[in-house]
């Protein structure tokens, strides 16, 4: 680079020069990052869960805000590069938080550190599946049941067993099967647990067959017509067989 070139601001040689301007004094002088006055999350009170586009993602995240959340609503010069931002809460209310970033900006071969203050107004609204659950909407049904044949079980007795293969599918199911699951009634002859998902119910019915033995019966009743389409309510009868019996301890002569 030729010497006699210089900054116009500074009065620096031996730099790249854009519009007779180092990259130094350019970044004093540009606004690489802003944020509008006040941003909106939309969070779901109940799972946690975002809108993103036309769905909700994240059933089961913190209601606290991360990087995520936050760093969307940045506006970045187009020359720039966004390498990182550190997010600070500094003050909150019931619905408006107040964050700062700590942002580390690459613009024309050069790097800074910018200070941008945001605020956010959480809005809290239930998410569709939330939404159901507490309506208690639901399109199918898993029975878990004890064996069709054979002594009769005590109903307290057949429903903790149940209970505990109920637990044991459930910590084995995939978490967007788990999701799916609204609430679960007890029944003198086992457990009925629905589901909002037809789907997830049948996964979790096949997984129960496979993994823990049980036999498996399904069954739909027409529940009503939408679009002009029947509308069915889809059961699956889990039925789980008792536990084996330890052996008799051996007799000696």
């Amino acid at each position: 680079m030729d010497d006699s070139e210089f900054c116009v601001v500074c009065g620096a040689t031996g730099r790249v020069l854009v519009d007779g301007t180092c990259a130094e004094c350019a970044i004093d002088r540009t606004r690489l990052v802003s944020a509008a006055p006040r941003v909106v999350v939309t969070i779901c009170p109940t799972c946690g869960a975002r809108p993103k586009g036309t769905r909700w993602e994240g059933a089961g995240s913190s209601s606290l805000l991360t990087s995520e959340d936050l760093t969307p609503h940045l506006r970045v010069h187009p020359e720039a590069g966004l390498r990182r931002v550190d997010w600070e809460e500094v003050s909150h209310t019931p619905t408006v938080r107040e964050y700062e970033g700590q942002a580390r900006v690459g613009f024309r071969g050069a790097e800074r550190m910018i200070r941008v203050p945001l605020s956010v107004r959480i809005d809290h609204r239930t998410c569709p599946d939330c939404s159901r659950k507490s309506g208690r909407y639901f399109t199918a049904t898993l029975q878990l049941r004890g064996p069709a044949e054979g002594p009769t079980e005590k109903s307290p007795a057949l429903r903790a067993r149940l209970e505990t293969e109920w637990n044991r599918l459930y910590q084995e199911a995939r978490p967007d099967w788990r999701r799916a699951v609204s609430w679960l009634e007890p029944l003198p002859e086992g457990w009925d647990c629905f589901f909002t998902d037809t789907l997830a119910a049948r996964a979790m019915a096949k997984l129960a067959k496979q993994r823990f033995g049980a036999s498996l019966k399904e069954s739909a009743t027409l529940f009503g017509r939408k679009d002009g389409r029947d509308i069915y309510r889809v059961t699956f009868c889990l039925r789980f067989p008792r536990p084996a019996k330890p052996p008799s301890p051996a007799v000696e002569p």
